[in-house]
């Protein structure tokens, strides 16, 4: 196969800054889209995925690709906006040829190898395939080494070697998995809604690895980002008291719409794995019907007394892992201070807290005008109270006057858009984007 570009290697793509013929930015290289025609063993590079604002993952086709650089990807500057989605026939060499076990035939005899990069180059059909493969030795024999790949491997222990990839089989018919663990490095970087929609888009049993490879707290993040059906699979296919700790840590309205779409016979073997404090909110949260006050509202809002301070308020609506809709306000309460607390007396919006003295009571700064919505409030009275006094948050009382939690904006929006909002919200194309045909 003769050649006509100098070979590049797929660790140095990723993060490349995509440019317009004028220069300007386009997006960011994210991954390298790779398909094998026929019976070949080779990879055939088709196209990129890049990143463009708003954190939406398109396709770029090498043919739109005009030069790679050490320092950018020129392109055509047409690019088709809608959502990448991969197909069947495609591979994805960050997220799937990395870290995926091979055979590479030697000059002595075949040895067992790790794949650690992939170098591509144009041929003479001015396609874009794989040439070479960097590979970390199973038995930690002595290899070539690649300056182009050190910074990639310098971590991690082993003896490598830099082979032409007809000496490889093996990245084709998977034998074994990229481990999530390189996957989730990929995607650190990205917002949780985002990633979601990484997670979405693998296959069931791909799905599962990641799952497990996440922590709890992200897990929870995740899963609450996730349609229902994606949401179920991972929670089923994880051992009981892992998927009680995951409930634990969503949100408590999240983890009680999950647990209602359970099977009744799980769902209460996970809430009796919880421990009894977190379970009780999600058994009180799961006797509402789901277009009422109470089937929307989370039981854990921001609650102080009403002789707490406005310096102890902010310290407690700047905690990082609060929801920006429920940091708006805090809510005043007698106590006790959990859900259901003693009588609400009102809230204060965060606005509101940074304008008074820090040593000023939050009781002198309520805001008398916002009532309380009722648990058994219908989801039509919930929208227009947020949309007739431009709300983010309302306060859920019972018959006693008793606060049982909050309704946010979000949780509004969740339950009015469309089932497969998750899944279409990025198949909008912006007026002004260049549209040159689908994939």
């Amino acid at each position: 196969m003769q050649l006509v570009s100098t070979r590049i290697f797929v660790s140095r793509i990723a993060g490349l800054t995509v440019l317009d013929p004028l220069g300007d930015r386009v997006g960011t290289v994210r991954d390298v889209v790779t398909t094998f025609a026929g019976t070949s063993t080779t990879p055939r590079v088709i196209g990129l995925v890049i990143e463009v604002p708003g954190k939406r993952r398109v396709f770029l086709p090498m043919t739109r690709v005009t030069t790679v650089d050490p320092g950018a990807v020129i392109s055509t500057g047409l690019v088709n906006m809608r959502r990448f989605e991969q197909r069947a026939t495609e591979t994805l060499v960050l997220t799937e040829l990395f870290d995926r076990p091979v055979k590479v035939s030697g000059e002595d005899e075949p040895y067992e190898a790790t794949v650690e990069d992939i170098a591509i180059a144009q041929n003479s059909r001015r396609d874009w395939v794989a040439v070479k493969v960097f590979v970390r030795r199973s038995d930690g024999s002595v290899g070539a080494t690649s300056r182009a790949v050190s910074r990639l491997t310098r971590r991690r222990p082993g003896r490598t070697a830099l082979v032409d990839v007809s000496q490889v089989t093996g990245m084709r018919y998977q034998t074994g998995a990229q481990s999530a663990q390189r996957l989730l490095e990929n995607y650190d970087d990205m917002r949780v809604a985002d990633f979601a929609e990484v997670i979405h888009d693998l296959n069931p049993k791909r799905r599962a690895e990641v799952a497990a490879a996440l922590d709890d707290s992200r897990l929870a993040d995740v899963l609450e980002e996730l349609p229902e059906e994606d949401q179920i699979e991972i929670i089923a296919g994880l051992k009981s008291e892992r998927a009680a700790d995951v409930l634990e840590a969503m949100e408590p309205d999240d983890a009680a719409d999950l647990l209602a779409d359970l099977p009744p016979e799980q769902a209460e073997k996970l809430l009796q794995l919880m421990e009894p404090d977190e379970a009780a909110p999600l058994r009180r949260l799961m006797t509402y019907d789901e277009n009422t006050a109470g089937g929307l509202m989370t039981t854990e809002p921001v609650i102080l007394g009403p002789e707490a301070t406005i310096a102890e308020a902010l310290a407690m609506v700047r905690r990082e892992e609060l929801d920006p809709a429920l940091a708006s306000a805090i809510f005043v309460c007698r106590p006790p201070l959990e859900t259901p607390t003693g009588r609400f007396i009102g809230l204060v919006h965060t606005q509101r807290l940074l304008r008074e003295p820090p040593h000023t009571s939050v009781g002198m700064a309520v805001d008398t005008t916002i009532e309380a919505i009722s648990v058994d409030a219908r989801l039509e009275q919930l929208t227009r109270t947020l949309a007739t006094y431009n709300l983010v948050v309302l306060p859920v009382v019972d018959d006693d006057g008793r606060l049982l939690g909050a309704v946010s904006v979000d949780d509004v929006l969740d339950h009015i858009l469309p089932d497969d909002w998750r899944e279409e919200r990025h198949d909008v194309r912006l007026p002004s984007t260049p549209r040159a045909g689908g994939r």
